[in-house]
């Protein structure tokens, strides 16, 4: 264990998280865009107060306009129905406040983003500066590189077991895009697309953003937040059009056991309609004995799934933006359709980067095998410190690099100086405000009694965290429920 730190550097200012929380929140039928940028700081307690006034604002009928100097006509403000459905992501924007607190000289620790802490393996980097000297700087094709099309079936085929052409592959700037132009390029207004909650907090969105309905299906920790296949079979129906399965999961690092991908593909299986977008961003960051099975593997499933993966996790590439996607060459030939219409080709650079990382060996070889044993350690580490604390219930992960985690023990306590913690949002802005640490409240992810911490950080790190929020929640845990 590390040192235990005294938790009396700089306090935050009182709304900050709230500020967060609300930031690039829709108002009025405009987007409230503010800069997180250091001076932020100074205007919080104002914003703040100016937030609180937002749902009266919704409630007003009349669109915004702007009055221009010295005329008499006003610019309409209004956006579209479709961007105003879409709420911003928790995760970015507590991410983008504790880099702007650490910048501010207040001492955060950040367990928000996911992203892992190693550099990108040399080999990788210095493909990426090759291909900067040799002149390798121009557009590529809308679908990516053949070069690099080809290392991605390669890839796809030993190691997944599933067998494309580069004709039915999409390389995109991220997998996040890649899901979000699946989601459009298949979903019609009113379709249905599932989701099991936790969810990754795009989801949703990007169904939104395709004037589709999320239908959310719970999932229980005790059941290591797992779909049950009989509640998904009682949710099926003739608008169901997609499927959105995680694993390793994001954010509570479960793995799909094969037979129960199993059991869901045979409920699929009966549903004309119904496509499964598998996303395995988080396949190589395992922790044995669990083991990845790709949902295209599976009998039957191969023409109706669509399969995304990237290199940001695996190959710590995340700056890099760097993802794809793989299935049936129709479906397929529409994602690239619409990414010829939104950014054309990935980078060229970040291209020639991916070949090199595919290049590591199995899995990533020996660069990857080695931060997978750190992140095992890692988590090891806390959820054996987590279940030394009273009331917090955890589902120990067997991938990715998030504990999801249940703490409402806590709610409904009077914490001194704070107030009431009555979820997951309060009960980390008090964790952010007392034990200056920034997690991001399950209420993101679709459940309200969890916490989710990235351990994408050292262990020394993540050791004078732990001491932060022990000393922070044991103040909590003698106060009194309300």
């Amino acid at each position: 264990m590390g040192k235990k730190e005294k938790i009396n550097s700089p306090s935050l200012p009182k709304g900050v998280f709230e500020f967060a929380m609300a930031a690039n929140t829709v108002h009025n039928g405009a987007t409230c865009q503010i800069s997180l940028g250091d001076q932020s700081l100074h205007f919080t307690r104002r914003v703040s107060r100016s937030i609180s006034c937002l749902p009266k604002a919704r409630a007003q009928r009349k669109q915004p306009t702007l009055k221009a100097s010295h005329s008499d006509f006003h610019l309409d403000l209004s956006l579209s129905p479709r961007v105003n459905a879409v709420k911003p992501s928790k995760t970015v924007a507590i991410s983008d406040l504790a880099t702007s607190l650490v910048q501010s000289g207040v001492p955060v620790i950040r367990l928000a983003a996911g992203e892992p802490d190693f550099d990108t393996p040399a080999p990788i980097a210095e493909a990426g500066i090759n291909a900067i000297r040799e002149g390798y700087t121009r557009y590529t094709p809308n679908a990516g590189t053949m070069e690099l099309r080809h290392a991605i079936c390669r890839k796809l085929k030993e190691e997944n077991g599933i067998t494309y052409t580069p004709d039915q592959v999409v390389v995109s700037n991220g997998a996040k895009q890649s899901l979000a132009q699946a989601v459009l390029a298949v979903c019609s207004p009113g379709d249905e697309v599932i989701i099991p909650a936790p969810f990754w907090v795009s989801y949703p969105e990007m169904a939104r953003l395709a004037d589709a309905t999320p239908v959310i299906l719970p999932t229980s920790i005790s059941d290591n937040f797992l779909l049950d296949p009989k509640l998904l079979e009682s949710k099926i129906t003739e608008r169901s059009r997609l499927l959105i399965l995680c694993s390793p999961s994001n954010p509570t690092g479960s793995v799909y056991p094969k037979e129960l991908l199993e059991e869901i593909a045979r409920i699929v299986a009966k549903h004309p309609r119904l496509l499964v977008l598998s996303d395995e961003i988080y396949e190589h960051i395992i922790y044995a004995p669990a083991v990845h099975t790709s949902f295209a593997s599976l009998p039957g499933m191969w023409d109706r799934t669509l399969t995304v993966n990237g290199f940001s996790k695996a190959f710590a590439m995340t700056g890099w933006r760097l993802g794809y996607i793989a299935g049936p060459k129709h479906f397929i030939a529409a994602c690239g359709k619409i990414q010829s219409q939104f950014t054309s080709g990935a980078s060229s650079i970040a291209q020639k980067a991916a070949v090199a990382a595919l290049g590591l060996g199995y899995a990533g070889g020996e660069a990857v095998s080695t931060m997978v044993k750190a992140f095992r350690e890692r988590r090891d580490f806390l959820v054996k410190s987590f279940r030394e604390i009273d009331g917090v219930k955890i589902s120990e992960p067997q991938g990715a690099f998030y504990l999801f985690m249940d703490f409402s023990f806590y709610y409904g306590r009077e914490a001194e100086g704070f107030g009431k913690i009555e979820d997951s949002e309060s009960l980390c802005r008090y964790l952010l405000d007392v034990g200056q640490v920034a997690l991001v409240p399950g209420c993101a992810f679709g459940d309200d009694t969890c916490i989710r911490i990235s351990y994408a950080e050292s262990l020394t790190t993540l050791q004078a965290a732990v001491e932060r929020i022990k000393k922070a929640l044991i103040s909590l845990s003698s106060a009194a429920l309300v």
